[in-house]
């Protein structure tokens, strides 16, 4: 092959390999939609099969049509909302419920409530695994994780964590992930075994928050709090590499189909970064969202990125408990925002 031929076959690879640094840098906000309401939130899911957005939302779970940003319906009777997971061969959902260690179990045809299951203290990221059919929540103060049937919404197992986990995915196969945030460190859990079966280092990476997985390469994306991505290789356990990320992280997704990762910061932005080859990365935009968006969720069919925020005003005066408080949210200014590529 002469040079002519090389550079050309060069081109070629890499257009069908996967899109150009343009392609990310194009992702904006194409989308605000007030969905008002008062309180707090975390997580943000997609219902693929419903075509829902599900929002963890203080003492609820606000159920949205995310085409035009209708509330459907919400879930009540939680405190401290915080992650949704979703079974759908049992054709339940789940929703932790940090304040008082439980997990509510809905019915994902009606959105009825079908029981609730203890857990453990600050039971808050959740997931399910295919593998298994099970579904694991993870427990900051219990340094635990809660392993629960997705069809009976029984409690079947606890796994000891050793330290306060964050986010977790399945990678499939019946390996779980998950970022320790006060160790930072990634765990992988034998999920049928119910135990840990290693652990490795993410430093310089402190206090990593969320998390994705490319299942294809073995690679996880962890979102840490000192603004880095790290990105670790689940096969060898350990770190590849560490990529600059925007202030306030606390979620992160990976879409297979463009090989982006991203993560939504709280300080107003969303990272980008393109998985070049399994070893090679970089950044290749930094987008403005609004400040406090520092969740999402991501459709891998659109490949449409929704996250959420709203107004704040003062944060309210200090107690023991609360020496730094957050500041207020504008009741009223609950905002979806929906980002197109």
């Amino acid at each position: 092959m002469n040079a002519a031929s090389r550079a050309c076959f060069g081109t070629l690879v890499f257009l069908i390999a996967g899109p150009t640094p343009g392609s990310a840098q194009a992702y904006h906000v194409a989308r605000t939609m007030l969905l008002g309401g008062d309180g707090g939130w975390d997580y943000v899911a997609l219902d693929t099969v419903g075509h829902r957005l599900f929002v963890a939302r203080q003492n609820r779970v606000m159920v949205v049509d995310p085409s035009d940003g209708k509330v459907l319906t919400e879930i009540p009777g939680l405190n401290r909302a915080h992650g949704i997971a979703f079974a759908y061969e049992a054709g339940h959902g789940f929703a932790t419920s940090g304040a008082d260690s439980t997990v509510t179990m809905f019915d994902l045809k009606t959105l009825q409530v079908l029981g609730h299951t203890t857990a453990a203290p600050d039971d808050d990221a959740v997931l399910y695994d295919p593998a298994t059919k099970r579904i694991f929540t993870f427990n900051g103060d219990a340094h635990s994780s809660t392993v629960i049937d997705a069809s009976s919404g029984q409690r079947i197992g606890t796994i000891e964590l050793g330290a306060g986990p964050e986010f977790g995915v399945s990678s499939g196969d019946g390996k779980l992930y998950v970022n320790l945030e006060d160790k930072g460190a990634v765990a992988e859990i034998d999920a049928s075994a119910m135990k840990v079966t290693r652990e490795w280092s993410l430093a310089p990476c402190q206090s990593p928050t969320g998390l994705a997985v490319d299942r294809a390469h073995h690679r996880l994306f962890s979102g840490c709090r000192n603004q880095v991505m790290a990105i670790s290789d689940a096969s060898a356990g350990r770190l590849i590499t560490t990529m600059p990320i925007g202030a306030g992280v606390d979620g992160c997704a990976f879409d297979p189909g463009t090989a982006l990762a991203f993560s939504s910061n709280g300080d107003g932005t969303l990272t980008v970064v393109h998985e070049d080859g399994p070893s090679q990365f970089r950044v290749v935009a930094n987008v403005t969202t609004r400040r406090g968006a520092r969740t999402l969720a991501l459709d891998e069919q659109t490949h449409r990125i929704f996250t959420v925020t709203a107004d704040f005003g003062p944060p309210p005066p200090p107690t023991p408990e609360r020496p730094r408080p957050r500041p207020s949210i504008v009741p009223g200014t609950f905002t979806l925002l929906v980002l197109d590529p």
